[in-house]
């Protein structure tokens, strides 16, 4: 429910604060006050289009912040921390969230969900969640035919949705095989060309076996017996060079002389004696160096005695032929990605008939669960359809409506994930009268009346946490309007109920009396709303009964209708 709202520079709204709270509240004031503005700022903070002309004139921007309490667990705060913001628990498994729209007079707006940014088609998910308009100019939210379904189902109770969801399961399973199945036939040709070239593709790739890695190696192995003769030259001159059987000095003969030498003297300067185990070390190092480089000329003796020219020519042919698959598939890696790949697509390719057996059994067998579940879920329908229609007839006589019957309509419609059958709320207004679409068979005032007698009888199975009600209360009056109210104070005993009305009949049933007063200057500003009780209320319910606040006659009317409503 919401428990607060605040709206700045929002029509002739300067600044009000409306403390709402659980139960009914009725919202009053003379014509013009922006009492309206109240459902426009709601609109905008459950993601409404915004209209910069909704603006006050001369505000840079109009801003609305409401606050919420929602379960602290539940799909409304799960959003919410989907979306980036967060709720805070306030204990007994409840939480506050936070909404705010703003809207600057270029027509840009922001939104805000539970204290962090939002898109504004986040605040209209949440209100789907949390509240049910109804407007002047929108009378019934059961307009579209998914709409009239959804609430037969809800009102059907879990027996209903749990045929529902049987059915959509069917529906899901004979969809998922009928899909594939139709696909599988639809690309037979396409598919049977794909595993052709997939398996002249794999053949070949497998003719040459490539290995991880072997197009570096061959490249190596070829760069070295390309070159065999001047590796072969500088290896041998850098071994003559550190070591040498000729009279000529050589570099690990001149370091082992150097070390002697340094030895010799270091007992003289101990200083000297620091430089003997850096030259014995670099001798190690030259002969370590000096047997390396021999078995290094050794091996590529070796490439010689094995036929370095022929093993390049191999090499190079072999190189040559994972080139060319490397040219089709773009690397080594991406080849033996094909290979292994390419094997399972083959082998998924290669069962399709027998793929297609499967599924036709398969869709055949969803096909016969299917009609079953559709069945029940049409008989299921029907049955809720019949007590929805009776309770709401029902409650349509307390409602000044004696004559006038509702008629929930199932007929056969085309089949969908919501079962095979089309739902039509219908209204016969008297006796007679051929039942019409509810949005079509009845004035504005019955409308009015048809549109608060389901919402009444629905909320019984199905509650909706918060109902706004603007002004659906015009065009009736007397003992009607009384049943409107009393009506309104029954929703309010499940949901949270606002409505915005210029009858003291309906007002008198709330548990929660606001009104909406303009100022000498013809704004609203935060100190205009305000919680009425006692004398104040009384006057305020005179002055919509007699437009005299100040009449006697029409305040101990105002308070007969008060001790009625709270009898």
């Amino acid at each position: 429910m919401i428990e607060e709202m605040r709206l700045r520079g929002l029509g002739v709204i300067a600044e009000a604060t409306l403390p709402i709270g659980a139960g009914f509240t009725a919202i009053t004031g003379e014509t013009g006050a922006g009492k309206t503005m109240v459902v426009t700022g709601l609109g905008l903070l459950l993601g409404q289009r915004a209209d910069s002309g909704a603006v006050r004139a001369g505000a840079p921007q109009a801003s609305v912040d409401g606050v919420w309490i929602v379960p602290e667990g539940g799909r409304v705060a799960e959003r919410v921390r989907e979306a980036g913001g967060d709720v805070e628990p306030i204990g007994d498994g409840r939480a506050e969230l936070y909404l705010g729209r703003v809207l600057s007079s270029e027509g840009r707006s922001r939104a805000s969900v539970g204290g962090r940014p939002a898109p504004a088609a986040v605040l209209g998910e949440l209100a789907e969640q949390l509240i049910v308009v109804h407007g002047q100019s929108d009378q019934l939210r059961l307009k579209s035919a998914a709409a009239q379904r959804d609430a037969l189902d809800r009102f059907g109770g879990p027996e209903l949705v749990a045929i529902r969801d049987r059915y959509r399961a069917a529906y899901d399973a004979w969809r998922a095989a009928d899909g594939e199945l139709e696909m599988l036939r639809g690309e037979r040709d396409a598919r049977s060309r794909e595993a052709d070239d997939l398996r002249a593709r794999i053949a070949e790739i497998e003719q040459v076996d490539p290995q991880p890695g072997e197009d570096v190696l061959l490249a190596e192995r070829a760069e070295r017996l390309a070159n065999v003769e001047a590796l072969r030259e500088a290896a041998t001159t850098a071994h003559d060079a550190l070591s040498t059987d000729d009279e000529m000095p050589d570099a690990v003969s001149l370091l082992a002389e150097a070390r002697r030498a340094v030895e010799r003297a270091s007992a003289s300067d101990p200083a000297l004696a620091a430089f003997v185990e850096p030259l014995a070390e670099l001798g190690y190092r030259a002969s370590d160096v000096v047997t390396g480089l021999s078995a290094y000329v050794a091996d590529l003796e070796s490439l010689d005695n094995g036929g370095g020219p022929q093993e390049l020519a191999i090499v190079e042919e072999r190189r040559a032929a994972i080139g060319a698959l490397v040219r089709v598939h773009g690397s080594l890696a991406e080849t033996l990605d094909v290979l292994r790949t390419g094997s399972e697509r083959l082998l998924e390719l290669d069962d399709d008939d027998d793929r297609m057996t499967r599924l036709t059994a398969e869709r055949d067998a969803a096909a016969h669960r299917l009609d079953d579940d559709a069945a029940a879920l049409t008989a299921a329908r029907t049955a809720a359809a019949e007590r929805l229609g009776a309770a709401v007839t029902d409650e349509l006589r307390e409602l000044a409506l004696p004559d006038a019957r509702l008629v929930v309509a199932v007929e056969p419609g085309a089949p969908s994930a919501a079962g095979r059958d089309d739902v039509t709320i219908l209204l016969a207004p008297h006796p007679g009268a051929d039942p019409r679409p509810v949005a079509r068979g009845a004035s504005g005032g019955e409308l009015s009346r048809v549109m608060l007698a389901i919402e009444v009888v629905i909320a019984g199975t199905d509650p909706v946490p918060t109902f706004v009600f603007d002004e659906v209360d015009a065009g009736i009056g007397g003992a009607a309007a009384i049943e409107v109210g009393r009506r309104l104070a029954r929703l309010a005993e499940t949901s949270q109920v606002i409505a915005v009305t210029h009858l003291a009949q309906v007002a008198a049933f709330a548990s929660n009396h606001l009104t909406v007063v303009k100022s000498n200057d013809g704004s609203v500003t935060a100190s205009s709303v305000r919680a009425l009780a006692g004398p104040e209320r009384e006057a305020e319910m005179a002055r919509l009964l007699s437009g005299l606040p100040d009449s006697d006659a029409a305040i101990q009317h105002a308070r007969e209708l008060l001790s009625l409503a709270h009898s």
